[in-house]
């Protein structure tokens, strides 16, 4: 049996980092296990390899795990003087310069978006402020072993903050790291001065859904007088908004989370408001509201992400007809429905579509008067269009 041959290091390489040579170039970010060459023996999942592609000259700097479909997530295609600690300052400062300086988000809330993804040049990563903590939710290996260092220079732009770190069981099986169990941590954090109490550990990602803050305004300036339902409302973010700054008649906050449920109730407390939770799913609630011809003047759905992957599209799909097909029933005429999609594998057609479908079957008239995403803290790399997974339609509803 004959050995096959030591991988051969580019002539180009030089410097400390381990070396991976591509079989095929990306054109994106991610770089997929059948696009990889050779690697440097030396190199560990985990990693920061220098990468070079097929003729050997260099590409960039990656995360490395030969592990993970995603086997590299290109961090910079500057490889020449590429230091950890001086990549990771620069682009964390460049991310917060633009929540803070550009975008003034300090002003507004105390709950937001630091670091994003793709979409801030940091994949695998994402960070929220809440008030005092900052909150690393780590999607890859390497920016588990990365952690220590970006809290150290998080606490440059944040003094004093306390770090929670975060990753779903599925992301530590698959990358390979095992995050230690910490205290449950409660904290409170204010948007254009409504309160909410958010479970930093326990919550949905990272404690709170921070994308939607520019569309809870927004639904606050329709609320004047209507009664407002808020399906799937999580904590009851869109509801407190219009009870407390729109003016609204009435709220119910349709949550199927028990725990939520009492998180709603604790925060209408919180803002001095009164709100209706009902802690219920969604599909039948809404099946026996229009049996009973009840209707509401503003209807936002805010369901959960319903495509996980390609294999449950078209289940996911007709999920969304369905839902908005009894939105439409029980929406008063002349009442404005909000509805949202936050699977990124739905694209804006098919979700435009799905509601087409809805309203056809609900025999309603729609009239699209607005579409919406995440606020600005969540950036859209021009090569990652997946990043804009939150998709928003507005319609008054005839």
């Amino acid at each position: 049996m004959t050995t096959p041959p030591r991988p051969t290091p580019p002539a180009a390489h030089t410097g400390p980092l381990p070396w991976v040579k591509l079989r095929a170039a990306s054109a994106t970010a991610n770089i997929f296990k059948r696009m990889i060459g050779e690697a440097d023996p030396k190199s560990r999942a985990g990693d920061l390899v220098a990468v070079y592609d097929k003729s050997g000259a260099p590409y960039g700097v990656a995360l490395y795990n030969p592990k993970s479909l995603i086997t590299l997530r290109l961090l910079t295609r500057e490889l020449a003087g590429f230091t950890p600690e001086k990549f990771f300052a620069e682009r964390l400062a460049r991310a917060v310069e633009l929540r803070r300086d550009l975008f003034k988000l300090d002003a507004a809330a105390d709950a937001y978006r630091v670091v994003y993804d793709l979409g801030d040049g940091l994949p695998g990563l994402v960070v929220d402020r809440y008030g005092d903590f900052i909150v690393l939710e780590l999607y890859s290996l390497a920016m588990f072993r990365q952690a220590d260092l970006l809290e150290r220079l998080l606490s440059v732009h944040y003094p004093g903050a306390k770090f929670v770190r975060r990753s779903s069981e599925y992301t530590q099986s698959m990358e390979g790291f095992q995050l230690p169990a910490g205290p449950r941590t409660v904290t409170r954090v204010k948007e254009h001065g409504v309160a909410f109490e958010v479970d930093l550990t326990g919550g949905h990602k990272t404690g709170f859904f921070c994308d939607q803050r520019d569309n809870r305004l927004a639904v606050s300036q329709l609320a004047a007088g209507r009664g407002v339902l808020d399906v799937c409302s999580y904590t009851g973010g869109f509801g407190l908004y219009a009870m407390k700054l729109g003016g609204a008649k009435s709220a119910v906050c349709v949550e199927l989370d028990p725990e939520s449920c009492r998180l709603i109730e604790k925060n209408a407390r919180l803002n001095g408001v009164k709100v209706e939770p009902v802690c219920v799913d969604a599909f039948p609630y809404l099946r026996q509201m229009a049996a009973n011809s009840r209707t509401a003047g503003l209807v936002v759905l805010d369901p959960y992400k319903m495509i996980a992957s390609r294999e449950g599209y078209r289940e996911g799909r007709q999920k969304y007809v369905d839902l908005n097909r009894l939105a439409l029933s029980v929406t008063a005429p002349g009442g404005i429905l909000v509805t949202c999609s936050c699977s990124g594998m739905l694209s804006w057609d098919d979700f435009l579509a799905a509601l087409r479908t809805a309203a056809g079957s609900a025999r309603r008239r729609v009239e699209i008067f607005r579409k919406s995403g995440a606020g600005p803290d969540h950036p859209v790399a021009a090569d990652h269009p997946e990043g804009e997974y939150l998709k928003v339609i507005w319609c008054r509803v005839l």
